[in-house]
């Protein structure tokens, strides 16, 4: 028995109001703590849950969601933790799209195969996989797209017209847009730059488009919804996560909700 369903992602930016893309990583700060935290994000008013999974060498995160893969490791989070957690998500909320990301080298080493098996499997409808880029599409994408699974690619200031169809080309579910060059929650970029970066990619694409990196505030949430099909909230999250540990759903809950709030009200 598999938990895909190809219209989890597509009918959470069919709403009436932006996508709220949500980030936390796996296991931290336990794998026991984090089903309460996913629990969080979807009563906040979350539209799509991002699941990150802990790795060595986070090498486009910033110091937030490094330290969060750290306790993850340290406590021992394995990959099919991260995939019981998946498939126990998907139990609980069957309509509200999961989407693991990460790095390569979880997702390739027993093969892009076994690791897109194992999503369907878990119910999880995309990957966003950060260190394989589209050239190297092979290593991962192929397999992902047979089974249904959603490859979400990532766009970034540096991606021009010239290399954009590439990037386009065999993504899914979303483009995830990010809006500073540099890593993650470090700073915010400017709405013109991302009011015109948005425009740029919505007229090459029909896929919805998220912006995320830096954004912290209900407002930030909301200018960006005036122009974006979807929000994406990760190192703030996380921050909340770090300072409040296995008592962190409550307050996760009520910052997300700010957000949702806002989001749902820039279009008013």
């Amino acid at each position: 028995m598999t938990h895909l369903d190809p219209k989890r992602l597509s009918c959470a930016f069919a709403k009436p109001h932006p996508a709220l893309v949500t980030f936390v990583t796996a296991g931290d700060p336990s794998v026991a703590a984090t089903p309460a935290i996913l629990d969080a994000l979807v009563a906040g008013g979350a539209d799509v849950i991002e699941l990150g999974m802990p790795f060595t060498d986070p090498m486009a995160d910033g110091p937030a969601i490094q330290a969060a893969n750290i306790r993850s490791l340290d406590g021992g989070t394995k990959t099919a933790d991260i995939l019981r957690l998946a498939s126990d998500f998907r139990a609980r909320h069957p309509d509200v799209p999961l989407v693991l990301m990460g790095y390569a080298n979880p997702m390739t080493i027993r093969g892009p195969e076994w690791f897109a098996a194992e999503c369907v499997k878990a119910g999880v409808d995309g990957v966003i996989c950060v260190d394989i880029p589209p050239e190297e599409d092979a290593e991962l994408g192929p397999a992902l797209r047979d089974a249904g699974i959603s490859l979400i690619r990532l766009a970034t200031p540096t991606t021009d017209v010239a290399r954009l169809p590439a990037v386009l080309d065999g993504s899914s579910g979303f483009l995830y847009y990010v809006s500073v060059a540099g890593i993650t929650g470090m700073q915010q970029a400017a709405q013109a730059s991302i009011e015109d970066a948005v425009a740029r990619l919505k007229a090459a694409t029909d896929i919805p488009v998220a912006v995320g990196f830096g954004v912290r505030t209900p407002e930030q949430a909301a200018a960006i919804a005036k122009v974006a099909d979807g929000v994406v909230v990760g190192s703030a999250i996380v921050e909340i996560i770090a300072e409040h540990g296995r008592e962190a759903a409550g307050p996760v809950r009520e910052y997300v909700a700010s957000l949702a709030t806002a989001i749902k009200a820039s279009r008013g």
